[in-house]
C-alpha cells in the first residue's frame, strides 16, 4: 500500500509534463526553459546521431551543440504534424555532414575505461568486481569499435533502429530513406558486427578463463597445504604449473 501514493504522483506528473509540440510552442516565445526540456529529452538521440556520422565523441559533442543553437533560432519553422524528434535529428545530420565535407574533422578520443564501466548498467555483485567491470567496458569498447567500422550509411541506420530503438518509419524519415532501404540496411550492419566482432574477439579467447600468474600460485599453495607439505616448499612440478 505504501507504494500507491508514488504511483500516483508518477502518473500525475507524467500527465502534467509537456508535450514536445507544447515545448516548443514556448520556445517559440523566447522560453529557455522550455528548450533546457527539450535538450534533456533528446540529448542522447541527437549525440547518437551526430557521433554515428562523426565517429568522434567531442566532434558529435560540438556538432550537437551548433544544431542545437540552429533549432533555437529556426523553432518558428517547427511545423506540430510532424515529430519534434525527427525535426531536431534532421539537423543534427546536416551540421554533421557539413562537418565531414569541411573536413572538421577530430581524432578519435579513447574511451575512458573507469568511466564508461560507471555507465554500464549493474545488475549484480560480480559486475562491481574490477575485473567485471574492466570486462564489461572492454566488450563496450569492441562494440562501439566496430560499429565505428560500419559504412556511414549502415552506421546511422544501426544506431537509429538498433540503438536507440526508433522504428523504422521513424529512422526512414529521419535519414529520408524508403523503409525497405532502412531495413536491408539494418540486416547488413548486424551481418557485418558480426564479422568485426568475431575476429576482434577470436585472439582473445585464449586468454578467457585465464587461471595464471597470482591465481594459479594460490590454488598451488591452497593444495599443498591440504596435503601437508611447508608451503613455501612447492615441488617442481607445482613450479611449472604456475610458471
Amino acid at each position: 500500500m505504501a507504494r500507491v501514493p508514488s504511483l500516483l504522483q508518477a502518473s500525475q506528473r507524467a500527465a502534467e509534463s509537456p508535450t514536445d509540440t507544447e515545448l516548443a510552442a514556448r520556445v517559440a516565445t523566447g522560453d529557455s526553459a522550455a528548450f533546457t526540456t527539450i535538450m534533456q529529452r533528446h540529448n542522447r538521440l541527437l549525440f547518437r546521431t551526430a557521433r554515428s556520422i562523426l565517429r568522434s565523441d567531442a566532434e558529435a559533442e560540438d556538432a550537437l551543440q551548433d544544431a542545437y543553437l540552429r533549432a533555437w533560432r529556426a523553432i518558428d519553422g517547427f511545423r506540430s504534424e510532424a515529430k519534434l524528434s525527427t525535426w531536431l535529428a534532421r539537423i543534427v545530420i546536416n551540421e554533421s555532414l557539413a562537418r565531414l565535407r569541411s573536413g572538421r574533422r577530430a581524432c578519435l578520443e579513447a574511451l575512458d575505461a573507469a568511466d564508461a564501466a560507471a555507465q554500464l548498467p549493474q545488475d549484480d555483485d560480480a559486475d562491481r568486481q574490477p575485473e567485471g567491470m574492466a570486462m564489461r567496458a572492454e566488450a563496450r569498447r569492441l562494440l562501439e569499435a566496430s560499429i565505428d567500422r560500419l559504412p556511414e550509411g549502415f552506421r546511422s541506420v544501426f544506431i537509429l533502429r538498433a540503438v536507440e530503438e526508433m522504428s523504422v518509419e521513424d529512422v526512414a524519415a529521419v535519414l529520408d530513406l524508403p523503409a525497405v532501404t532502412v531495413r536491408t540496411r539494418l540486416f547488413r550492419a548486424r551481418l557485418m558486427l558480426r564479422h568485426h566482432l568475431s575476429r576482434d574477439m577470436n585472439p582473445a579467447l585464449g586468454d578467457a578463463f585465464s587461471f595464471a600468474g597470482e591465481r594459479c600460485h594460490r590454488m598451488v599453495q591452497r593444495v599443498l597445504g591440504a596435503t601437508g607439505r611447508p608451503g613455501g616448499e612447492v615441488p617442481a612440478a607445482a613450479e611449472a604449473f604456475s610458471a
